[in-house]
C-alpha cells in the first residue's frame, strides 16, 4: 500500500471519531511516519503529550501533541487491505485515547489494546 493510501487511511479514520470526542480534542496533531523508533518494541502508534486529564491552569504555550501511527508495522502485521483498514482504525482510536487520559489497561478491556 502507498504512503498516500496509507495516509488516506488515518485521514479517514480520524473523520469516523464521533463529533463530540473531535471536538473535545485540544492541541494534538496526527502524523504518519513509516517506521517506530528505533530500540524500543514495534509500535503501531504512539502518543507524546500532556493528556486532557492531567491539563491544569499552568498548561500554555507548549507545543502540541503528538498522535503518530506508523506505517510499516502495520502493514506487516495485516495480511489483507480490510485488515489494514481496521488496524488503522483501532491505532488511531487507541492514541487519542490516551489523549483523552485513558490508559493501556483500560484500552485492553475494551478491545483496542
Amino acid at each position: 500500500m502507498s504512503a498516500e493510501a496509507f495516509e488516506d487511511l488515518v485521514a479517514q479514520a480520524l473523520d469516523d471519531v464521533p463529533v463530540q470526542l473531535a471536538r473535545l480534542m485540544d492541541n494534538v496533531a496526527v502524523f504518519v511516519e513509516d517506521d517506530s523508533p528505533p530500540g524500543e518494541p514495534v509500535l503501531l502508534g504512539q502518543y507524546e503529550g500532556t493528556p486532557l486529564t492531567e491539563r491544569d491552569s499552568m498548561y500554555a504555550g507548549v507545543l502540541p501533541d503528538r498522535i503518530v501511527v506508523f506505517r510499516r508495522p502495520i502493514l506487516r502485521m495485516c495480511r489483507t487491505a480490510d485488515e489494514v483498514v481496521e488496524q488503522v482504525r483501532i491505532t488511531v482510536v487507541h492514541e487519542i485515547a490516551h489523549h483523552f487520559g485513558i490508559g493501556e489497561d483500560r484500552l485492553h478491556e475494551l478491545g483496542y489494546g
